[in-house]
């Protein structure tokens, strides 16, 4: 980031900081009290001006030719074969920038004989420059000379220069600045004005000395069309010849020995790094461009597609309760609560589960907790659920204890931060009435809302995860069941062999190696789970991390779909390639993304980008308002989906760029941890005033009375009909004060 910053400041420097424009776009001059009278009444070549100052004229008969503003690609080969033809040198006062594009323009006109000068490196005026800018763009041009053609040269011509009597202050100060740089300046006695194309008889006459004085003649190849110039240099060269004029370079009219020397060897590499490097921008200016239309067209065309799949899906869903997955499931499910460190939120986690309107057992693993995580459940003794202690082995293994304690051939798994609503499991479970399913994600929601974190991951699950799983579910190529709530066949999962270890995102591979072994995967949004999501940026990085590198190692362990056929095929071809495009390589693409954008804010054109990116965030804000209206959700937090893209945005981009390069690198990530922050609730006909005695809370889940709100308190009516869907309420764990955060192994 930090080098393509660079590259591009340079290049936005160098093409769009100044530019070649009209010689006298500056306007008036200042005063010109310091510069000296022998000088301004002196001859157009100024040497020593930072000393004793000497001007030098042309000798009578003279015509030194000067084009200023190359090389240009279309005219300097023109001007060049004019002058060819008729067997003249000249003087080029050379762009930095022409030349570092058109190298091989320099070297043509040493070549043929002709003299090089400088004149800058990007055309600005040098007289408003401050010292250290002029330093740069004389020093600049003089290592693309001697990068582009090995040579250098003490000649110089200020950009918006003329004769000797429009010197001012400022101008002065110029000269002098060169003359300590070791460069002559070059005025000129009589200008073409072919840089405002009068016509090709305007520019002849201009160009035709009045007498037989010596004359350095001001005429462009660069800068714009020179027809004219080329067509006036046909004329005025045979004519001036006749009338008895010699033309000369600049160097060998005023008798100057050397002005164009052989470069040494540290300027020429110099050099050619300064042309290697301005090139490389320029081809990566012109790459970006191209993937940003890419990109573009790509997030569109997804964007499109994402909503037509949640449409159709909802439709199929919609029509699918009246005729259902098949006939209505009844059968007992158990429910595994893997729990390491979880005494903050279990309480409200298991009674949730207690609460529902299905046939459960609760089958708690406590995997080595050390702050009374199972005591504390046990001291609830609540009917069907049960504790099983196990030394601290990981998720996986937890997960795989419940397994084989399992009494119920369908499971669902919950993590220890999140709290069921009594009809979530019924909902869950519904479509294993179809046998080809094999798993089923539920729909899960953030808790903790609070504060513009909360609300972002709020935006993120309902616009990022749910939308995504719509189409998924479409394409029969779910990639993951969220660990939050998920319900599978316990029969898949022990032909797999039961929870696999060996990537960081258990549930991911898990999902991924149900679909390569057949079974399809499919969203219920209608089972909803509350769930905790991180605080604060460092826990939310920790997370999302863990996640984002599980991710990757799920996708390679699994790379394999990509060439199988069946259920396979589709999560190889359509979910893995998805995965890859816009979870990978498109993040890596955005901090690209965001630098070129704050490129095209200072050097190119502002309004287009700041359109550009407002019609981003209308296309992000239009899909936020349609999932939160799927989702039932009222769409107020968006109001914060601007200030996203600043700071989540961002952040989640670095983690995807950190998880690509520590699987590159080949380092194994170590398991994270996290805070709890007791903000879990149990929903409303949970008994909790039960065999553990406690009465319920009327406390918020962050202090004080408890508050309405579309996730807590009062029910809220479901947006296309039917029953309104409890809210939970907050539960305080039993035998503890108000919960604290604790710090819990992040896999939970």
């Amino acid at each position: 980031m930090v080098t393509l910053s660079t590259a591009l400041l340079l290049q936005g420097y160098t093409h769009h900081m100044f530019g070649i424009s009209q010689d006298d776009v500056t306007g008036a001059r200042g005063r010109a009290d310091a510069v000296p009278g022998r000088v301004t009444h002196g001859g157009p070549v100024i040497a020593n001006a930072a000393g004793s100052p000497h001007t030098v004229r042309v000798e009578d008969r003279t015509i030194a030719l000067t084009f200023d503003d190359g090389p240009d690609p279309t005219w300097t080969p023109r001007v060049l074969d004019v002058l060819r033809r008729n067997h003249v040198h000249a003087t080029f006062f050379v762009v930095g920038t022409e030349v570092v594009d058109h190298p091989d323009l320099v070297r043509r006109m040493l070549a043929d004989g002709h003299q090089i000068g400088i004149h800058t490196f990007t055309h600005p005026d040098l007289a408003r420059l401050a010292p250290w800018q002029r330093s740069l763009e004389l020093r600049e041009t003089q290592l693309a000379v001697a990068g582009a053609a090995g040579v250098t040269t003490a000649l110089l011509r200020p950009p918006y220069s003329s004769k000797n009597a429009a010197l001012d202050d400022a101008d002065w100060s110029v000269l002098k600045q060169a003359d300590q740089a070791g460069y002559v300046t070059v005025l000129s006695t009589q200008d073409a004005e072919d840089w405002q194309r009068p016509g090709t008889a305007r520019i002849l006459a201009n160009a035709t000395p009045h007498g037989h004085a010596g004359q350095i003649l001001l005429m462009h190849d660069g800068g714009g069309d020179r027809s004219q110039t080329v067509a006036a240099l046909n004329t005025l060269i045979p004519r001036l010849k006749a009338h008895g004029f010699r033309f000369a370079t600049v160097g060998a009219a005023v008798g100057m020995a050397g002005p164009v020397q052989r470069a040494g060897l540290g300027d020429h590499l110099q050099g050619m790094a300064l042309i290697a490097v301005l090139k490389t921008g320029d081809w990566a200016v012109r790459l970006l461009g191209v993937l940003m239309y890419a990109a573009g067209a790509i997030s569109v065309l997804r964007a499109a597609v994402v909503l037509i799949a949640a449409r159709r899906h909802r439709k199929l869903r919609t029509g699918r309760r009246g005729r259902s997955w098949g006939p209505p499931v009844t059968e007992p499910v158990s429910v595994i609560v893997p729990a390491y460190n979880e005494s903050a939120g279990i309480e409200a986690a298991v009674r949730s589960l207690v609460a529902s309107d299905h046939p459960v057992e609760v089958i708690v693993v406590d995997d080595g907790s050390t702050d009374g995580t199972a005591d504390l459940v046990e001291s609830l003794r609540l009917p069907g659920v049960r504790v099983i202690r196990q030394e601290n082995a990981g998720k996986p293994a937890a997960l795989n204890t419940g397994l084989a304690a399992a009494s119920c051939e369908l499971v669902v798994m919950v993590d220890g931060d999140t709290v069921f609503e009594p009809g979530t499991v019924r909902t869950l479970v519904q479509p294993f009435a179809d046998p080809r399913v094999g798993a089923v994600s539920g729909n899960a929601k953030v808790v903790n809302r609070g504060g513009l974190l909360g609300r972002w991951q709020h935006i993120e699950y309902v616009i990022g995860f749910n939308l995504d799983r719509r189409l998924f579910d479409l394409a029969q190529c779910m990639p993951t069941v969220p660990g939050a709530v998920g319900a599978f066949r316990r029969r898949a999962l022990l032909d797999l062999g039961g929870v696999s270890d060996v990537t960081l995102a258990e549930d991911t591979d898990l999902t991924m190696a149900l679909c390569r072994d057949g079974w399809r995967v499919v969203y219920e949004e209608g089972a909803v789970a509350w769930t905790e999501a991180p605080a604060s940026l460092n826990a939310l990085w920790r997370q999302r991390y863990r996640w984002c590198y599980g991710t990757l190692q799920a996708m390679w362990k699994h790379r394999g779909a990509l060439v199988q056929r069946g259920a396979a095929g589709k999560l190889g071809r359509r979910g893995l390639v998805h995965l890859l495009l816009f979870q990978v390589l498109l993040p890596l693409l955005a901090p690209v993304v965001d630098i070129f954008a704050v490129y095209g804010l200072v050097f190119l054109d502002p309004l287009r980008i700041a359109g550009l990116w407002l019609a981003f965030l209308l296309l992000q804000l239009g899909m936020g308002l349609y999932a939160f209206r799927l989702d039932g959700e009222r769409p107020g937090p968006l109001w914060s989906l601007p200030l996203q893209q600043f700071v989540y945005r961002q952040l989640m981009y670095l983690v995807v760029i950190q998880s690509v390069f520590t699987a590159v690198s080949g380092s194994r990530l170590r398991w994270q941890r996290m805070e709890r922050y007791g903000s879990l609730q149990a929903p409303p006909g949970t008994d909790l005033s039960g065999p553990s005695g406690h009465a319920p809370s009327t406390a918020g889940p962050y202090g004080g009375a408890a508050r309405p709100d579309p996730y807590r308190g009062a029910a809220q009516p479901e947006p296309y009909g039917g029953p309104p869907r409890p809210a939970p309420v907050p539960v305080p764990p039993a035998g503890h004060e108000q919960p604290v955060p604790r710090d819990t192994t992040q896999w939970y």
